[in-house]
């Protein structure tokens, strides 16, 4: 027998097993790799919610970027912001603080 004719056999007999084993380890390869299918999804969906964070903080900016304009431009801004947050008030006015009730902690 001829080198020819033994790789005839050995094609015929167990070439289309080993050609299907290359491609179904190039489809397993296209979809579970580390660039394949799954990892593309997973890529797609960590942009989305990255975009959608993005977004969120653009319009978190946006109203803060309002807020800092008013607190230079809006003199009834600061004024309420001082009365609020610092307690202070004009003159001849008084403050009246309420005490909050308090709730009874139970013992263990």
């Amino acid at each position: 027998m001829s080198d020819q004719t033994i790789f005839e056999r050995i094609w015929q007999s167990y070439g289309r097993i080993g050609l299907t084993v290359c491609i179904a380890a190039l489809v397993v390869h296209d979809v579970f790799g580390t660039h394949g299918y799954l990892a593309l999804r997973r890529t797609k969906e960590e942009i989305a919610k990255v975009q959608k964070d993005l977004e969120r903080l653009n319009k978190e900016n946006a109203e803060l970027q309002e807020e800092v304009i008013d607190l230079r431009t809006n003199p009834d801004k600061i004024e309420a912001l001082a009365r609020d947050g610092l307690g202070l008030t004009r003159p001849g006015e008084k403050i009246f603080k309420v005490p909050q009730p308090q709730t009874e902690k139970s013992s263990k």
